[in-house]
This record gives structure tokens, C-alpha cells and sequence, in this order.
């Protein structure tokens, strides 16, 4: 099952789905403080339908987690890898953690600063 906010409301709405919900940790290195990587990470989770949280780290890393369908996931994981922000140059992204999830533990994709 996937749970999606519908158009604000406070109720959730349930989608049948029979694809795996995912859960996955992730860190970001290279040159991805201060362009906009964050911003960037944020829009294309959303883009994708993903859940989760991204936040820049004292080690000049950039650091979150995803919660969203496999192929959703995979696709992100992707990005993160080679594309990122227009001006990051990222040097290589770790994964780990990854596991299943029965549901989605956030609502939305957050910037934490």
C-alpha cells in the first residue's frame, strides 16, 4: 500500500500498489554545499513521488533519507549519483540501510537545515 497527502487534506488516502515501499539512507560527497543541492535534491524526490529529508553536514557532505517505491527509489539513486545540481560536482554517493517499509514515515520531502 502506498499512502499519499491528497491535495492538502489532512486525511490520507490509500493507493493499492504492488510494488515494495523502500527505505534507504544516503550520503552525497564532492562539491554539494552552497549550489543549491539540497534545493535540487528536494524537487526531484518530489518529482518522483518520494518521501524523506535531505540536510547538508559539518563534513561538507549531504546527507538524507528516502522512503518511496523501488523503481522510484532506484531512479533517485541514479540522480544522486551522476546529476545532482546544475553547479555540484559530486565525487560519489554512498547507499545503505536500505530495507523494506510497511508505510511511509513522512509526508512530504524536507530541506533540514
Amino acid at each position: 500500500m502506498l499512502l499519499l497527502r491528497m491535495c492538502g487534506f489532512m486525511s490520507d488516502t490509500v493507493i493499492m500498489s504492488s510494488e515494495e515501499l523502500l527505505c534507504v539512507d544516503y550520503e552525497v560527497f564532492g562539491r554539494v554545499q552552497g549550489v543549491f543541492f539540497r534545493k535540487h535534491t528536494q524537487s526531484e524526490g518530489k518529482r518522483l513521488g518520494l518521501v524523506g529529508w535531505v540536510q547538508n553536514t559539518d563534513a561538507g557532505t549531504v546527507r538524507g533519507q528516502l522512503q518511496g517505491p523501488a523503481s522510484k527509489l532506484q531512479q533517485m539513486q541514479q540522480w544522486l549519483q551522476t546529476t545532482g545540481s546544475p553547479q555540484s560536482r559530486i565525487a560519489k554517493a554512498e547507499f545503505k540501510n536500505e530495507r523494506p517499509v510497511d508505510k511511509l514515515d513522512f509526508k512530504g520531502f524536507k530541506v533540514v537545515r
